[in-house]
């Protein structure tokens, strides 16, 4: 009797002789929609409009430049200027890197706001003064 290495995987071909083929298509819900865009501090605001499940259309924002910040004294908005990202507490980096991400501490024309909006979800940043 001769021993000896034996292919064990599966056949490219079925019982009936016919070829093996894939089940289904790979469907675009299952590729997961790539990497996270997370918005930067930019010269501008830049927003980029995409469809989303069912239909709708989501606005994100890729470039921030203005907050709209709450100021609790006076009880009302200010469009501020963000000058810079002081601190973010989901990750020390995105501060270093300019990222933008709900919580974030940044630095305005106006003072210090923290970000309340979700900025890569709702296309606009939205923040309350913490002076």
């Amino acid at each position: 009797m001769k021993l000896g290495a034996f292919y064990k995987g599966g056949d490219l071909k079925k019982p009936s002789g016919g070829k093996k083929r894939r089940v289904r298509r790979t469907k675009k819900k299952a590729l997961g929609g790539g990497p996270p865009q997370i918005p930067k501090l930019g010269e501008n605001d830049v927003r980029v409009v995409e469809r989303v499940r069912g239909g709708n259309i989501k606005v994100r924002m890729r470039e921030a430049r203005f907050a709209n910040v709450y100021v609790p004294k006076e009880k009302r908005y200010v469009k501020a200027r963000i000058v810079s990202i002081v601190s973010t507490p989901a990750n020390p980096d995105y501060a270093r890197r300019n990222f933008i991400v709900k919580g974030a501490v940044i630095q305005t024309e106006v003072g210090k706001a923290v970000v309340t909006s979700r900025p890569g979800q709702d296309g606009v940043i939205n923040a309350v003064l913490i002076e």
